[in-house]
């Protein structure tokens, strides 16, 4: 096979005879093109032979693969697939698939590898593959940088002995082992949203057999062309249909899964979203109270009430800041036995006795249901008053191009840094502490923070912001703050959502 080049166009003879791999698809932790710009078939043929090439340099060579729910996300499966066994891999290819069914499945077959094929949350145009050698880890840039270097320079090895097998009944006992996670005796009624995502063949049995006395079912049918909205959780257009449902039905709450079934998104029983980090929070302090002495990991988006929260100091508990990332997340709670870690985005990593550390929306279900179990008098928006009050604003992010926003961000670091060191205040407050793992994130003296870090997976900036004083406050350290710093950057494009 050719060696990839990076400016081929569709509609041409030389698309349809070389790979087709643009280096930008490599990201941090995962890989993610628009199918056709960015890599073509024989692309993704390239990536599998440079995959393979990889596993093997790591002592393994047996491998799951899945797919999600999109109409070309099949065939870039099998494309994936034939450059695996070309370099000489044993795969093991489960079908249709959610990411965590396909992390399920390294255990349910004792396989180390895996690759899924799914561009998550991401718009229909997007694909990419979630790897990993090493169970339940996925990879990092470590592992990233060197995948990238083999594909790119056509440095794959064939190798004989490949070869290719369809196992029927994991998505069965993926199923049953996610609802063995909970047994709920209180009668509850569930809003489950899919998005018209893959979701959708997973979630409503998986809550069913949880014991969910009804489960109202929203958007659960698979619809590649997803008609109404991206399948992401995280994003307002879903959640507020999410909301209206609760209403229409007078549920207690409503869980959606984003598109390929890692994350999941809470709306209470008063129609309100419930940001990840504070359920994270909840989850932490119902946990803790059973498991003493816990650690959990949280990332550099979530709230700063980790830190100071009362009931987790009595408990004990632990709380470690890390990098934003679910491969990172999933890394440091395994690195430090972490009894959990949860990500602002909704990726939350359970280790035994609650899952198995690798992020999985349905046994996240589980564990927030089983809180509620816990609870039999109290609502979910009960729960979340008890939490002390912190104002957090949505996730924002403005356009900047991938060749140029670790740079931008490296520059707002710099910046901040000599505000710090000069005690310049910010909207009155003193810079008390920087947390520069992953971009920065600049706590102030009253526990209000702001965030700007560099998108790992598309060409975005993140930012983030939480008062401590008012929701009136969030809003001016965005628009007084932080949107003013980064507009004096040419590169800082138009924001997807604004507070």
């Amino acid at each position: 096979m050719h060696v990839p080049r990076a400016d081929l166009v569709p509609n041409t003879a030389a698309f349809e005879t070389i790979p087709l791999v643009k280096a930008t698809g490599f990201r941090e932790y995962d890989a993610r093109w628009l199918f056709g710009p960015e890599i073509n078939l024989l692309g993704v043929q390239a990536l599998g032979m440079g995959l393979g090439t990889y596993i093997h340099e790591l002592g393994q060579k047996r491998i799951v693969v899945g797919h999600d729910f999109r109409s070309y996300s099949l065939s870039i499966k099998q494309a994936l697939t034939l450059g695996l066994i070309a370099a000489g891999c044993e795969v093991l290819d489960i079908g249709l698939a959610l990411s965590p069914t396909a992390y399920f499945a390294q255990f349910d077959l004792d396989a180390p590898c895996v690759a899924m094929v799914t561009a998550s949350h991401n718009e229909n145009g997007w694909t990419g593959v979630k790897m990993g050698a090493q169970r339940p880890l996925t990879f990092g840039p470590e592992e990233m940088g060197r995948l990238k270097e083999i594909v790119l320079n056509g440095d794959w090895v064939e190798r004989p002995g490949g070869k290719l097998t369809q196992v029927d009944g994991v998505a069965e006992r993926y199923i049953a082992d996610a609802a063995s996670r909970a047994s709920i005796s209180r009668p509850l009624k569930v809003v489950c949203a899919c998005g018209n995502g893959t979701a959708g063949a997973f979630a409503p049995e998986a809550l069913r057999r949880m014991g969910v006395a009804v489960v109202v079912e929203m958007d659960c049918d698979l619809d590649w062309t997803f008609p109404k909205y991206n399948p992401n959780p995280e994003d307002s257009v879903m959640l507020h249909a999410m909301a209206q449902a609760v209403r229409d039905h007078g549920a207690d709450l409503a869980l959606g899964f984003d598109g390929d079934g890692d994350r999941c998104g809470v709306v209470d029983d008063e129609g309100e979203e419930i940001f990840a980090d504070k359920i994270g929070l909840m989850l932490a302090r119902d946990l803790s109270a059973l498991h003493k002495d816990a650690t959990f990991v949280v990332d550099v988006k979530s709230t700063g009430l980790f830190a100071t929260d009362p009931v987790l100091h009595a408990n004990g508990a632990t709380t470690v800041y890390w990098k934003t990332g679910h491969s990172y997340i999933k890394r440091k709670t395994a690195e430090l036995g972490a009894l959990a870690g949860f990500e602002k985005s909704g990726h939350f990593f359970f280790n035994p006795p609650i899952g198995r550390g690798y992020d999985c929306g349905i046994v996240s279900a589980a564990a927030i249901l089983s809180m509620l179990d816990r609870n039999p008098t109290k609502t979910l928006s009960e729960l979340k008053h008890a939490l002390p009050v912190a104002y957090t604003s949505l996730t924002m992010s403005p356009h900047c191009a991938d060749e140029v926003k670790y740079g931008v961000v490296d520059d707002v670091v710099a910046e901040y840094t000599a505000l710090r060191d000069a005690g310049t205040k910010i909207l009155g407050r003193k810079i008390i502490d920087l947390i520069t793992v992953n971009g920065v994130r600049v706590a102030l003296e009253d526990g209000s923070w702001v965030l700007v870090r560099a998108s790992s997976n598309k060409p975005e900036i993140v930012v983030v912001v939480e008062s401590t004083q008012s929701e009136d406050d969030m809003r001016a350290l965005f628009r007084e703050e932080v949107k003013p710093r980064l507009g004096k950057r040419a590169q800082v494009g138009a924001y997807n959502q604004e507070i």
